[in-house]
């Protein structure tokens, strides 16, 4: 048995009700899932990298944990993107 979690920063609302629908929303931005089969998971996490190429100034990290072995060897995963700034950005003074 595994157990899903999915932290997301200043996604759209796209992408918060795709996952509210698959996952339950504990606090704002965190989801969760006790028992998701590896398939699910796998067309979960590939919706979210496809629509992630469209998200602006945001990140998202899944962790998974499987029952009995040692959190010192879990595998995460994670999608991360910060855009630069351009000139106009950028605060005066």
């Amino acid at each position: 048995m595994s157990m899903t979690v999915v932290v997301t920063r200043n996604v759209s609302p796209r992408m918060r009700g795709f996952l509210a629908s698959t996952m339950l929303e504990l606090a704002p931005g965190v989801y969760s899932a006790p028992r998701l089969s590896p398939a699910v998971r796998a067309r979960i996490w590939a919706v979210l990298e496809e629509w992630f190429a469209y998200e602006q100034d945001t990140s998202m990290i899944s962790s998974l944990a499987y029952a009995g072995i040692d959190p010192r060897r879990l595998g995460d995963y994670a999608l991360a993107r910060k855009l630069p700034r351009t000139r106009g950005d950028r605060p005066s003074g």
